[in-house]
Formats: structure tokens, C-alpha cells, sequence
């Protein structure tokens, strides 16, 4: 049976607050543990009005202290930012503190505009170009493998355990793609950004997958946008809000916050407008439970994964929780 993760941007509803979309977050997090969700990922997003994730690895330790099965982890963490020796201790500690239940997505965008990347880099200089080597990093200080001509070699990562956070690489390009098949990592595709090729991509992965210390086998999945409800037409009202938001994202329009469906329903949109709206419908999942299941079973197997991420950016946060129980209900998952 497909298990199904939720990958949760914490937006900011219109009306609400950054603590609004955190208390959210919190709460949805407790009851995808409770319907039997397979993980739960927050996002990093720097200098935003309208998200509440600037920094994943809090979030994560709060929220796998509030549930007590679901895996909890970064989707993802921006790696080119940082050390990858901190973000290695980081995620040990996390996963010291909660065995067997940690995982860091990773990924190389630099989620904020250009002058977020210039403060969080202030000081240093950290070349994208530098990204494999990181991922090379991580893979030696989480396996206590740094080589002896390594340029830290003898180096430890603390805390020292005996369990490993479950690293995957994030992308929506074909370039993620390949690097996770080099390195036999785990590679999940963002096949709500709406980019083209997420299902070429993941073929190339599977194909050219090579076993490393990470796993034998290759394991992708995609994070896909759903809005569930008991009719099509209330799943395409709650749905508005994204769409909104996305249209006007691709526009260079700074929001903040995430559009009620009254507001997206009402928005005054142009033929373009519309067109746009028409062309991205096409990425996500809309509908009753039964249409939704058919949709993911289709998304899945074109994917070759056994598990996908459910993003759904509804404005009315009980109308979320319930989008989710549905697909939890249709699937099974308790």
C-alpha cells in the first residue's frame, strides 16, 4: 500500500499570524501521527512574510517532542548556507534525542531573495559549486568515515551514536537527480513547484543508481499539492488558495500571507491570469477521496515510489485537517 508523508510550509493565513501557522503546525503534526502518516517535513524559507520556517531544525526538535511515532524532518535544509560539520551535529543530536525517527532533506536553492543569502553567508565564502563535496561531508561525519586525507581528518561528529538520520537529496531538476544516484542517496523530486521532468528525472535516478553506505537500493518519492474534500467543488474552492498564491509568486508579487478562498475566489484574474491557473492545474491532485487516491496511485507509479508527500496549502486550517484525514481514511492508513 502507498504510505503517504506531509510536507508543511507553515503559511501564514490571511487574518493570522506567524504563531497562528506554527500553533498549526504543531497540531497537524500531532494528528498526521495519530492517521499514520509516514513523515512529516518543514521547509526553510528565509526573510519570508508569508512562511513561518526560517529555521527547520527547531521546528524539528519541537515537533518530534510533541508526537511520538511519525518521522520528522527538514524538506530540506539549504546546505550551501552553512557547515556541513554543524548541520551533521545538528541532525546527530536530533537523532540521539529521538532514534530512529530523524530525516534531513537537503537541498542547494537558497530559499530567500539575494540579500538573505548575502546575511546568512556573511563572512564566507561558499561557492555552490562546493554542494557534492558537502553531501560527501555529511555522508563521512554521520558513518564516522572522514578519511585520513581528509582535510579534517580525526575529526567527530558529536554526539557519537550508534543510529543514522535518513539523508536524502531534494531537487526539481534532473542535476539533483543524478547527484543522489552517484552517491546512493535517497532523492525526492518537488513536483508541486509545477517544473517539468520530475518523472524523467526519477527514471535517470533509478537507472543510474549506485550502492553506497547509504543503501543498496534506490528510494525516491515526490511532494505533490493535494486538496481533499467530500465534493469536487469544495476541494477546487479550498484549493483556490494556492493556486493564488503561486500565480501571483511567478508574478514577482511579495504577499503576506496566504489568500482565504473568498479572496482567491474573488481575485480579480485575466485571461492570462487564468490561462496560467489552467496550465498548473495540471500538477496538482483535486478532488473527492476517491479522486484523489486514483490521482496518487497514477502519480506513484509513475514515480516508481511506494511513498509521496502531501503539500496542501489550504487557508482554512480545519478544512486542512480534514483534507488529510480523508487521504489517510481512502488509503488506509491507520
Amino acid at each position: 500500500m502507498l504510505k503517504l508523508g506531509i510536507l508543511d510550509q507553515s503559511h501564514i493565513p490571511e487574518g493570522g499570524t506567524a504563531q497562528d501557522a506554527l500553533s498549526n503546525t504543531t497540531h497537524l503534526a500531532r494528528e498526521a501521527d495519530q492517521l499514520g502518516y509516514s513523515r512529516y517535513w518543514v521547509s526553510e524559507h528565509h526573510a519570508s512574510k508569508t512562511l513561518a520556517h526560517s529555521s527547520p531544525e527547531v521546528l524539528i526538535a519541537h515537533l518530534a517532542a510533541h508526537t511520538s511515532r511519525i518521522r520528522v524532518g527538514s524538506g530540506g535544509i539549504m546546505l550551501p548556507h552553512y557547515s556541513a560539520y554543524k548541520v551533521a551535529e545538528n541532525f546527530r543530536l536530533l537523532e540521539a534525542l529521538h532514534p530512529g525517527r530523524i530525516d534531513l532533506g537537503i537541498g542547494r536553492a537558497p530559499g530567500g531573495l539575494p540579500l538573505a543569502t548575502r546575511a546568512l553567508q556573511e563572512g564566507k565564502y561558499q561557492a555552490v559549486e562546493q554542494y557534492p563535496q558537502q553531501i560527501l561531508d555529511l555522508i563521512d561525519y554521520f558513518h564516522d568515515s572522514v578519511p585520513d586525507n581528509h582535510r579534517f581528518a580525526g575529526l567527530h561528529a558529536s554526539p557519537m551514536i550508534s543510529t543514522v538520520p535518513e539523508l536524502w537529496l531534494l531537487g526539481s531538476s534532473g542535476e539533483s537527480a543524478r547527484l543522489a544516484a552517484m552517491m546512493g542517496a535517497s532523492y525526492a523530486f518537488a513536483q508541486f513547484f509545477g517544473t517539468p521532468g520530475g518523472i524523467e528525472a526519477t527514471a535517470r535516478y533509478h537507472e543510474q543508481f549506485m550502492p553506497s553506505i547509504l543503501g543498496d537500493k534506490p528510494h525516491s518519492m515526490a511532494a505533490v499539492t493535494v486538496a481533499c474534500a467530500e465534493t469536487e467543488e469544495e476541494a477546487e474552492q479550498l484549493a483556490s488558495s494556492a493556486s493564488l498564491y503561486f500565480l501571483l509568486l511567478m508574478q514577482g508579487k511579495e504577499m503576506d500571507s496566504l489568500p482565504s478562498a473568498e479572496t482567491a475566489m474573488s481575485y480579480p484574474y485575466t485571461e492570462f491570469d487564468r490561462e496560467r491557473l489552467r496550465q498548473s492545474a495540471a500538477s496538482r491532485v483535486v478532488g473527492t477521496p476517491e479522486q484523489c487516491k486514483e490521482q496518487l496511485l497514477r502519480l506513484a507509479e509513475q514515480y516508481r515510489t511506494d511513498e509521496l508527500l502531501i503539500v496542501s496549502s489550504i487557508h482554512d486550517f480545519d478544512k486542512r485537517v480534514q483534507s488529510y484525514r480523508l487521504l489517510a481514511k481512502a488509503f488506509n492508513l491507520v
